[in-house]
């Protein structure tokens, strides 16, 4: 779930990064509260469990972060640092919930969270049995928030920041909650390019006018924590890619 995500996905010299292995390496929340707190100086983490998700965990925005007007400093670090990271959104939970469902969506398979933001897709995928989970964002905060949460979770996953990285195509590549913006959807020819199938849950998009996508669910989940979303964005839509 990264925002900007798209712009990156094309650049033609995207940064070279190393893949991070949660086995070897321990992330610290510590470092994850200084980067929200870079952001949003009185907010913290807590952590929460999910609702509908074998216990899944993650750390997020405190619940009763005010909901006012921001200070002007605070808002331009907002707008040039956006913490969406520390929401678990509706989009995402909805999958999470789907993948955990014993439906064996992703058993003994090589799974790609593309645009992870919390990681929780893809942690959820490494809960239901994947061999193998790779996480994509361009956010370095989003990446090691990511990392965090994995390891809250006791799951191994491979963490990037570049499509670059990925040496060969995987079995299923999940977008949660990418498509909030038209300029993304170049982001689905990318999934399709570097996965088998391609599992899309949204909440901003009513249908997929593409013939290579068939819709196939809905369920209703809300962003954690709810900090005013629209009631709108309440029903999450699942489309899946064609064989």
């Amino acid at each position: 779930m990264g925002r900007c995500l798209y712009d990156a996905a094309v650049n033609p010299t995207p940064t070279k990064l190393t893949t991070t292995k949660l086995t070897t390496a321990k992330p610290p929340l510590s470092k994850l509260r200084r980067r929200l707190r870079r952001t949003l100086p009185d907010a913290r983490l807590d952590i929460n469990s999910l609702p509908g998700c074998r216990g899944l965990k993650l750390a997020l925005i405190n619940a009763d972060y005010p909901q006012g007007p921001l200070h002007p400093d605070v808002m331009r670090a907002v707008i040039h640092q956006p913490a969406y990271w520390s929401f678990c959104w509706g989009s995402g939970l909805a999958l999470a919930q789907h993948l955990l469902a014993g439906k064996e969506e992703v058993r003994d398979k090589t799974v790609l969270d593309l645009g992870s933001g919390s990681g929780v897709a893809g942690i959820a995928a490494a809960m239901a049995g994947a061999q193998r989970v790779i996480a994509c964002d361009i956010d370095p905060d989003a990446c090691l928030a990511t990392a965090v949460n994995a390891e809250l979770n006791g799951v191994a996953i491979d963490v990037i920041q570049s499509l670059d990285q990925l040496h060969r195509p995987v079995d299923l590549v999940l977008l949660a909650d990418v498509l909030y913006d038209r300029a993304n959807f170049g982001l689905i020819d990318l999934a399709k390019n570097a996965g088998t199938r391609v599992l899309i849950a949204d909440s901003r998009i009513r249908e997929l006018s593409r013939d290579d996508f068939t819709p196939f669910a809905e369920r209703e989940a809300r962003t954690l924590p709810n900090l005013g979303e629209f009631d709108e964005f309440r029903v999450v839509r699942f489309f899946e890619s064609r064989q």
